[in-house]
């Protein structure tokens, strides 16, 4: 029956949206030279490692730099490792570069490895 009418002179109030667990944005997260995280890690988007992690990664995209070092399972759609990994991998595509350490046992569909690429464990690949 009432209602109430904005004030004309004042500023609109708007808020930036915020994204969503689930939403389909293209976020990237580093994880810096100086970071060492003990725990598990979940990103929608993509994450570069460029320092240490003691757990478990989830990530649509994973960059393992140089100087990177992941100790645990990692479960993403891409893999890009150039530094050190010890565990498990499941992932779509993965890519161990000239500079790549890695111990693992991997489950895979697409693999490419570079010349110089230390290498132990299983590789196993899906078919899908």
């Amino acid at each position: 029956m009432f209602s109430k009418t904005a004030d004309p002179t004042a500023a609109p109030t708007t808020s930036a949206p915020r994204p969503t667990m689930g939403s389909n944005t293209s976020t990237r997260s580093v994880l810096a030279a100086d970071l060492k995280i003990t725990g598990d890690i979940r990103s929608e988007g993509s994450v570069e490692l460029l320092g240490e992690v003691d757990g478990t990664l989830q990530a649509q995209s994973l960059v393992i730099g140089g100087d990177g070092r992941m100790t645990g399972d990692i479960s993403a759609d891409q893999l890009d490792v150039k530094g050190r990994h010890e565990g498990r991998v499941s992932c779509q595509t993965l890519t161990l570069r000239a500079t790549a350490q890695v111990k693992a046992d991997i489950n895979y569909t697409s693999l490419v490895i570079e010349s110089g690429a230390q290498i132990e464990g299983r590789f196993s690949r899906s078919k899908t």
